[in-house]
């Protein structure tokens, strides 16, 4: 079995997340993605207006983040953010969920933020990422996490923000596969940064990954599109 440069672009969710990003390298993110035929640029919150001026009219998605990177701010708070986003244009949002909550066990409260969130995404037809930040999470509390994720019906589950002190591993990402219900999805973020890792994760089970190495990557596949072997 080969893996096509479709197979991949359909994969990479384009990362314009670092705080002191311009708005011009903004702005040449979002034309990149276009370029390459990414699934999706993910933008800061602030840059949503923008990008989605960059995208118009193409096929690139576009995503933001809410309660980035901690997902501490309050449910009020979360729940502004999503729908100013919503209302800008994004039909994706990646959503960290409270962590210190998590790690307290306060389950319900965890569940309640994340439910206001997906219900309002979903009522709109806005796909929900739930990003656990694994780095921080036992694996009891990443099957936990999973878990209140198969109850809400969220989209995804992504295992970091890329701003933690790790990223995408594979044992976290079999953990999420093996416990996430088989119609919720797994995105890998944290260190995806080379062909032969988007084909790890994609074996692993991922049908998505957070990306700052798009072109790297992609212009490997463009040489031939069908010339890179997959084993697994």
């Amino acid at each position: 079995m080969n893996v096509t440069y479709q197979d991949i672009a359909a994969m990479i969710d384009h990362s314009l997340l670092k705080p002191t990003m311009t708005d011009a390298e903004i702005e040449d993110g979002c034309r990149i993605a276009v370029r390459y035929g990414v699934v999706s640029v993910c933008v800061r919150p602030s840059d949503v207006p923008l990008a989605g001026k960059i995208l118009a009219g193409s096929a690139v998605k576009l995503t933001t983040v809410i309660g980035f990177p901690h997902g501490t701010t309050t449910t009020v708070a979360k729940l502004a953010e999503a729908t100013e986003a919503m209302d800008n244009g994004c039909v994706e949002l990646d959503v960290v969920l409270n962590i210190g909550k998590l790690k307290s066990k306060a389950f319900a409260c965890v569940k309640a933020d994340l439910k206001a969130i997906i219900d309002a995404a979903h009522a709109r037809k806005v796909l929900v990422k739930v990003i656990f930040e694994n780095c921080y999470l036992s694996e009891e509390e990443i099957i936990k996490a999973c878990e209140i994720c198969n109850e809400l019906g969220a989209d995804w589950v992504k295992t970091s923000t890329g701003y933690g002190t790790g990223g995408a591993e594979d044992k976290d990402l079999k953990l999420m596969r093996q416990h996430a219900l088989p119609g919720i999805q797994v995105k890998a973020a944290g260190g995806v940064r080379t062909l032969e890792r988007a084909i790890e994760v994609r074996l692993l089970g991922c049908t998505r990954f957070g990306c700052t190495a798009t072109v790297g990557i992609l212009e490997r596949l463009k040489v031939d599109q069908d010339a890179v072997p997959v084993t697994g």
